[in-house]
């Protein structure tokens, strides 16, 4: 931060983007980022980016929304749990203006809006993510939910406890949260934003809020980051939440199946088997590969919505992160045209997936001796075979699944939520 004599600002910091020609919007949104995590150190209240010109390779609309989003992304500090004698100093930056030039000022302003909406949702879902499981139950999502309703009318919450589901015999949910003393719910999120008789798009997270593996313990280090495994579900939650703040004109419907899966003496047990919702059996091999377990029956419930398309997200696979990395979302599904859009939903919020393969192939691999199927496909394309298992819950429906085990959220010394895929989310609804 330097002082530049004849400006009306008593600071000014200089950004540097590199070379103009290899300016993109991911590069663009990793500056921003930067420059945010070094103001909210400082005593600075009131910042203002005035990178259009700069940015000027970039569409206008599009980069004054990866501005927006990347300073949330560099502002953002979870310290919920610290004390207040040990927190850190408050953030003292409270308001960020952009300067752009152009006659399109509704445009702009409609862009950063819909942004701030965006950057709200995926501050939601970091949040939600990062709790601990002690905290972050799944009773504790299903109140959040609720609270999220009161703030809006037009947005409508259900919650299903464990009677209800198993009312209607949803069997494979219920097998998971066996182990747990927390009872699962069924969340439901109904935001009427379009008219009465127009079909909803449908978005469905997995919501494990700790993931032990159950019978199948996974190993002890690193353990603690299966708090994550519900940012499947997080990402619904900040998705909607964005919808409300925009008042996006579409109707959606969120599901979210909450559980935890721990190990206990009324644990499903390797070999077990159980009656989904659909009326499938399901022979559980591997009581780790419980996301779909869940997943089916949620996927199975979001039928009676008669939605328009359904995409579910989750922390699925391990598979995935070797596949991919951290860097790219896994993406199937049954139907091209759906493929498409979210790969244009995802170029356009720099929110990137990769789609992979769901061959007939693949899908024998889950062939049971004793049941309908098993929950898992052997050692071989690991994340593809779990699309397959959720694929056979999909057929009546256009449907779409992203594996986030990758991407939503980071390892490490800074470990956290990264909120990812809310903008893709969001994208893909606003589209559509």
């Amino acid at each position: 931060l330097v002082k530049v004599p004849g400006l009306g600002t008593s600071r000014v910091m200089l950004l540097g983007l590199g070379k103009e020609a290899d300016l993109d919007s991911l590069t663009l949104q990793k500056a921003v980022k930067s420059a945010a995590s070094q103001l909210v150190g400082t005593d600075i209240k009131h910042a203002t980016f005035a990178l259009e010109d700069a940015a000027k390779k970039l569409d206008p609309l599009a980069a004054l929304r990866d501005t927006v989003l990347a300073v949330s992304y560099g502002s953002y500090r979870f310290e919920h749990c610290k004390t207040v004698a040990k927190a850190k100093k408050k953030i003292a930056l409270n308001k960020v203006s952009f300067v752009a030039e152009g006659k399109s000022a509704a445009k702009r302003k409609t862009a950063v809006k819909n942004a701030a909406a965006v950057a709200s949702g995926v501050e939601f879902t970091r949040d939600l993510g990062n709790l601990p499981g002690n905290i972050c139950t799944p009773t504790y999502l299903a109140n959040e939910a609720k609270k999220l309703a009161k703030e809006h009318a037009k947005l409508k919450v259900t919650v299903l406890d464990e009677k209800k589901m198993k009312e209607l015999k949803m069997g494979s949910l219920l097998s998971v949260s066996r182990g747990s003393r927390q009872p699962a719910k069924l969340i439901i999120f109904e935001w009427k934003g379009g008219k009465a008789g127009d079909k909803p798009n449908a978005i469905v997270g997995k919501g494990l809020t700790f993931d032990a593996g159950g019978i199948s313990l996974k190993p002890a280090p690193a353990m603690d980051e299966m708090k994550y495994d519900m940012c499947g579900g997080a990402s619904v939650f900040g998705a909607m939440k964005a919808v409300c703040e925009m008042g996006l004109n579409k109707n959606v419907v969120g599901v979210v199946p909450a559980s935890e899966n721990l190990p206990d003496g009324d644990a499903n047990k390797p070999g077990d088997i159980v009656t989904s919702m659909s009326g499938q059996t399901i022979e559980i091999l591997n009581t780790d590969a419980e996301g779909r377990l869940i997943l089916c029956d949620a996927l199975t419930y979001t039928e009676r919505f008669k939605p328009k398309t359904v995409i579910d997200i989750a922390t699925l696979t391990g598979a995935c992160v070797v596949a991919l990395g951290s860097h790219a979302s896994g993406l199937m599904g049954n139907d091209d045209k759906l493929i498409e859009k979210i790969k244009k939903a995802a170029d356009d919020s720099s929110d990137r997936v990769w789609q992979l393969p769901l061959w007939s192939d693949y899908d024998r691999q889950l062939d049971s001796p004793f049941a309908d199927m098993q929950n898992i496909g052997g050692k071989e394309a690991g994340s593809i075979t779990a699309g397959c298992f959720l694929a056979r819950f999909t057929r009546k429906f256009k449907w779409a699944h992203l594996d986030v085990a990758g991407t939503a959220w980071g390892s490490g010394a800074e470990k956290s939520a990264s909120g990812r895929p809310v903008p893709l989310l969001v994208q893909y609804l606003m589209d559509n």
